[in-house]
């Protein structure tokens, strides 16, 4: 069987933040961080952390011990000069390097489309969530037109892809006990919270 293909961003690494691109993470970025609930000294992992601007700008609104995931090495890189006390590494989404029930929220950025095995990752998260802990999922919001031929053709060319409505990701989630605990939208950016039941 031939292996789901997926897009590279280690070459951009250095560039990912500016010009263009940069206009556009940042609507992402800030749905996510007006939407987050953070206490002071959490336990926060975000995964495909990308260059560390999540879990900069989380730090930036209470004190958390932060970690970072990608499977990007130049990204990590990127993330680990931007964010220099926390714990931050090379790894995948679904073997992570952590302990059982370790984090009080996880988020993920733009990533969540890309994640070859949306299912294993939905397995990893209840493992190392604490109960009654959140995930914050934000992602492209597509129109119905647009999402399902990107979808089909993700498909058809074997692409590591999928852009899904906040029910449609809930149901990955909810046979790992999630449960919807609100959904944000801008315009085209999507910001879906699940709550691990406690």
């Amino acid at each position: 069987m031939k292996k789901v293909k997926d897009f590279k961003f280690d070459k951009m690494a250095s560039s990912y933040d500016i010009g263009l691109r940069e206009k556009v993470l940042k609507k992402f970025y800030e749905l996510l961080i007006n939407r987050i609930e953070v206490r002071q000294d959490a336990t926060v992992l975000d995964v495909g952390c990308g260059t560390g601007n999540i879990l900069k700008m989380i730090s930036e609104i209470a004190n958390i011990n932060g970690y970072g995931l990608d499977i990007e090495k130049n990204m990590i890189a990127e993330a680990k000069q931007k964010c220099p006390t926390m714990n931050i590494q090379v790894s995948n989404c679904t073997e992570t390097p952590f302990g059982n029930d370790k984090f009080d929220v996880i988020t993920t950025c733009l990533a969540f489309h890309h994640f070859a095995d949306k299912e294993g990752f939905a397995r990893e998260v209840a493992r190392i969530l604490k109960p009654d802990g959140l995930l914050y999922i934000t992602d492209p919001n597509l129109p119905i037109a647009i999402r399902k031929p990107l979808n089909l053709a993700f498909r058809v060319h074997r692409i590591a892809g999928f852009f899904g409505t906040p029910q449609e990701i809930e149901g990955i989630f909810r046979k790992y006990g999630f449960l919807l605990s609100g959904v944000s939208t801008d315009k085209y950016a999507q910001c879906i919270v699940l709550r691990k039941a406690s």
